[in-house]
C-alpha cells in the first residue's frame, strides 16, 4: 500500500497549540523532576520505569528493558506510515553548577546535556498525538534510548531488535537541544550534519631510564610530541581544505618525577570527519604516523604504539534532504519563519545516526531546538558574556518557552507524516 507523501506534508497544527498550552505546567513539573533524579549512561532504571509509565497511562503499549533501560512504545491507529520519535535518557558526569531550585540531587551526576528536555518534549509529543487520534491513520512508535553519551545505545536497542520485535519505522525524527540558539526557535540542515566520532587511546612504548643518560633509552616523551605533531600533518597534508576532518589530542599523561624517563605514555584523541572515506583514511593515517614514528626512534614492531578505541564509534549524522525540507516547512508554519533557522554542520556527535544507517535506509532527520533566553543570546552576540556549553557544569535550558517549542515542532513533524484520516490513499 503506497500513500501519498505530498498529501500529508501539511501539519494538521489545530489543537496541537491548545494541547501544549494547557499541558505546559505539568510538563514544566516533569523537566524539574528530570532535571533533579539524573542517571548515568547503563544506570537509567527508573529514568526507564517513569517514561514507561507516562506511555502506559497515555494509551500506548510499551516493553521496557530493550537494549538494556530502553523503552519502545507502540501506537497504533489503522493503516498508515510508521513514525518512530526518540529520546535519549541519560546524564553525564558532572558536578553541577547552576544553583538552580531543582537542581540535581546526584553527586556529580547532571542533565548537562538537555536530555531531560529531550525526554519532556518526547512525552509532551506522545500526549499531544494520543489526543489527536481522531485525526490520524498508522503508526507512532516512541523510543526512550538509553547510553547516547556512550555511544552504545542505539547499537544495543537495534541489536536487541527494535526493528524487528516492533514496528520498523518509514521516518525517524529526534531534536537535540542547542546552548547558543535562542528559546522559541528551532534549528536544521539538510544532509549530513553531524560529525563521526572516534575516540582513541594510544599507549606509546619506549625504553625507560635516568634522565642524567637519555643516550641508554628510547624516551616516550619525545616520541609522543612527534606523534602529536604529525597527526596535525595528516589534516593539513592528506585531507581537502574544503573537507571539514579533526584529530584533537586531549590528554597525555606520562612520567613521574623529573629524573626519570619512563617506559610509556598514554595519550587520548578524539578523530571527526564528515564522510566514511575519510574517517578511514584518518584511522589508517593514525597508525601509520605511529608505527613510523616508533620505527623512526629505534623501536620494535613489538614495541610499536598500541591504539585502541576508547568506547563505541559514532557514525556520522545524515539528514534526509527531502524529509528535512518537508518538516523545516512544517516549522516555518507552527512557529513562523524568523523563528526557523537554517545551520551549518556541526563536528559534535549523536547515535541516532545509526537508525538511519540500517538497511533499507529510514530517512532520518535531528534537529536543533533554542533553549537560551534571547537576551542572552544577543548579550553573547556583543561580546558581553559567554554562553556555558554542552556538557558544562553551568548550562541550564530556559524550559518556559523551550519546551513547549519543542512539543509544538515536533508534534507537527510526526502529524504531517501521518496519514490523514481524511485523506485519500492510492
Amino acid at each position: 500500500m503506497i500513500f501519498c507523501l505530498h498529501a500529508a506534508a501539511q501539519p494538521q497544527s489545530s489543537g496541537i497549540a491548545e494541547i501544549v498550552q494547557a499541558e505546559t505546567p505539568e510538563l514544566i513539573a516533569l523537566y524539574q523532576q528530570l532535571h533533579q533524579h539524573p542517571e548515568l549512561s547503563e544506570q537509567e532504571k527508573e529514568t526507564s520505569r517513569l517514561l514507561a509509565d507516562e506511555l502506559r497511562a497515555l494509551g500506548f503499549d510499551v516493553t521496557e528493558r530493550v537494549g538494556g533501560y530502553g523503552v519502545v512504545g507502540v501506537m497504533e491507529n489503522g493503516d498508515g506510515p510508521v513514525v518512530m520519535v526518540r529520546t535519549d535518557m541519560d546524564a553525564l558526569p558532572i558536578e553541577e553548577l547552576t544553583n538552580v531550585p531543582y537542581a540535581s540531587k546526584t553527586p556529580g551526576v547532571m542533565h548537562a546535556c538537555g536530555h531531560d528536555v529531550h525526554m519532556t518534549v518526547w512525552k509532551g509529543t506522545a500526549s499531544v498525538v494520543s489526543k489527536l487520534r481522531d485525526r490520524w491513520r498508522g503508526t507512532v512508535v516512541f523510543v526512550a534510548q538509553p547510553a547516547e553519551e556512550t555511544g552504545i545505545g542505539a547499537k544495543a536497542m537495534l541489536a536487541d531488535g527494535l526493528f524487528t520485535r516492533f514496528p520498523r519505522p518509514d521516518y525517524a525524527l529526534a531534536l537535540h537541544v542547542s546552548s547558543t540558539l535562542p528559546a522559541g526557535t528551532v534549528g536544521y540542515h539538510a544532509g549530513m550534519f553531524l560529525a563521526s566520532i572516534d575516540n582513541l587511546h594510544i599507549a606509546v612504548k619506549g625504553r625507560g631510564g635516568h634522565g642524567a643518560a637519555p643516550q641508554q633509552t628510547i624516551d616516550p616523551i619525545v616520541l609522543t610530541s612527534k606523534i602529536v605533531l604529525s597527526l596535525q600533518s595528516i589534516i593539513s597534508r592528506e585531507i581537502a581544505p574544503t573537507e571539514p576532518a579533526v584529530i584533537s589530542v586531549g590528554s597525555i599523561h606520562g612520567g613521574s618525577r623529573s629524573n626519570i624517563i619512563p617506559s610509556e605514555v598514554e595519550l587520548a584523541l578524539t578523530v571527526r570527519t564528515f564522510e566514511d572515506q575519510t574517517r578511514q583514511h584518518l584511522l589508517n593515517a593514525i597508525k601509520r604516523v605511529c608505527d613510523g614514528e616508533a620505527h623512526a626512534a629505534g623501536l620494535t614492531p613489538e614495541e610499536y604504539p598500541q591504539i585502541k578505541h576508547d568506547g563505541e564509534f559514532f557514525p556520522s549524522m545524515y539528514n534526509d534532504p527531502k524529509l528535512t525540507a518537508q518538516l523545516a516547512s512544517v516549522f516555518r508554519q507552527t512557529l513562523g519563519e524568523q523563528h526557523v533557522l537554517e545551520l551549518p554542520r556541526e563536528l559534535v556527535g549523536e547515535d541516532f545516526a545509526r537508525y538511519g544507517r540500517e538497511q533499507p535506509p529510514i530517512p532520518t532527520m535531528i534537529y536543533s531546538l533554542g533553549t537560551v533566553h534571547p537576551d542572552r543570546v544577543a548579550a553573547a552576540a556583543a561580546g558581553q558574556l559567554i554562553l556555558p556549553p554542552l556538557h558544562g557544569s553551568l548550562y541550564v535550558p530556559e524550559p518556559g518557552p523551550s519546551i513547549p517549542t519543542g512539543v509544538k515542532t515536533m508534534s507537527a513533524a510526526v502529524l504531517s507524516l501521518l496519514q490523514p484520516k481524511q485523506t485519500d490513499r492510492r
